[in-house]
């Protein structure tokens, strides 16, 4: 008996529109991500040096809250009072649990502005903070 008089070969095709999406998009998603995280070091802010400090990875959906020299706060390049501050964070913890935050706080800055940062922080339990800071080496060259 022969059983293959009936089995039919197809040619197989690569299909390049799906492979061409997908591509596409994977493209567009790392621009658009590249693009914001480039906006958050372009402001007008001269963060403290510190001795042990490091260079660390930027994690997924953190935050990165600036400080500018007269304590108005800023998230994406948009300015934030503190109340709508404390409503977008604390909707944020509600959401994702053990978000972390980055505060770019001027080296100029006085001190009260940074605390009342850490205070909204703790108010929206987000207890999950870091501040940025250079090398020393990195300021005397």
């Amino acid at each position: 008996m022969n059983f293959r008089k009936n089995i039919k070969f197809e040619k197989t095709e690569l299909m390049l529109v799906p492979m061409i999406d997908i591509i596409f998009f994977l493209l567009s998603f790392f621009i658009l991500t590249w693009n914001f995280a480039r906006w958050e070091t372009q402001m007008d802010i001269t963060v403290p040096t510190a001795k042990e400090s490091t260079q660390s990875r930027r994690q997924p959906g953190e935050i990165i809250l600036n400080i500018t020299k007269s304590g108005e706060v800023f998230l994406n390049e948009k300015q934030f009072k503190l109340e709508e501050l404390q409503g977008l964070l604390k909707r944020i913890s509600g959401q994702f649990p053990g978000q972390s935050i980055i505060i770019r706080a001027d080296r100029q800055v006085e001190y009260r502005y940074v605390i009342r940062v850490l205070d909204i922080c703790r108010l929206a339990d987000i207890w999950n903070v870091g501040f940025a800071t250079r090398r020393e080496e990195d300021e005397k060259h």
